[in-house]
């Protein structure tokens, strides 16, 4: 993992993967959305309606696990030091936060016709809600700690201890029987028909290829703003 610790030897390697993550995950995600919209047979209950599935479900898989990828960065910052983690950590946030939002404007609009309510404080949305706060308190925690060493820890802690929610959301519908339907998807299988489900991997491939792209392009940006400050800093003393 400190082979990658050098930023200028991460940039190297990041610069192209962002294009080759950004361009397969556009490509990926054209055709699931055109598949999901155009190809697939709508729902004998939800009719078209149904189809914001292709959309929900891979923003709700990257919502959270961008905040396992906070999670896991702030892990590494606070055991082995990594220097790149708290950079890795702010870089996934923003994303992260991105589409635990698409997720809640896109259940709540799925939820009008399906529910007759644009909310209810169902045990899922609800920790959904709270996910996307979380995101926002770290973006504004992280954003003030800027570069100081203490307020990267604490930001750290933070991530981890955000990290609890995290199987609530993924339980809630096990825990409390309300409005939200059970898992749909699962190691075990699907309840979705395979005519209607082709589309929700190549979604999910093509939304999480864009995140990484977003994430590296980030990086990259967060180091260079590092490195100007570094280089205005010495000219200052000079």
């Amino acid at each position: 993992m400190h082979r990658f610790a050098n930023p200028a030897r991460f940039t190297r390697i990041a610069r192209p993967l962002t294009a080759w993550f950004g361009w397969s995950g556009l490509v990926l995600t054209v055709i699931a959305l055109t598949g999901g919209l155009f190809v697939t047979p709508q729902d004998y209950l939800q009719g078209q309606t149904v189809r914001i599935i292709y959309i929900h479900v891979p923003a709700a898989w990257l919502g959270m696990a961008g905040w396992a990828g906070i999670a896991m960065s702030s892990f590494a910052q606070l055991v082995w030091r990594h220097p790149l983690a708290h950079v890795a950590a702010r870089a996934v946030a923003v994303p992260g936060a991105t589409y635990a939002a698409i997720c809640l404007v896109s259940g709540s609009i799925w939820g009008r016709p399906t529910w007759g309510t644009w909310w209810e404080w169902d045990g899922r949305l609800t920790s959904m809600l709270v996910l996307f706060f979380l995101y926002l308190a770290y973006i504004a925690l992280a954003n003030a700690a800027g570069r100081e060493e203490g307020g990267q820890r604490i930001a750290a802690i933070f991530g981890i201890v955000g990290a609890v929610n995290l199987p609530v959301i993924h339980y809630s519908v096990l825990w409390w029987r309300t409005l939200h339907q059970g898992e749909s998807i699962s190691l075990r299988g699907s309840t979705i028909d395979s005519a209607m489900l082709w589309p929700i991997p190549l979604a999910v491939a093509g939304f999480t290829l864009i995140f990484l792209s977003v994430a590296l392009m980030r990086m990259r940006t967060l180091l260079a703003d590092a490195k100007a400050e570094a280089r205005m800093r010495r000219m200052a003393a000079a």
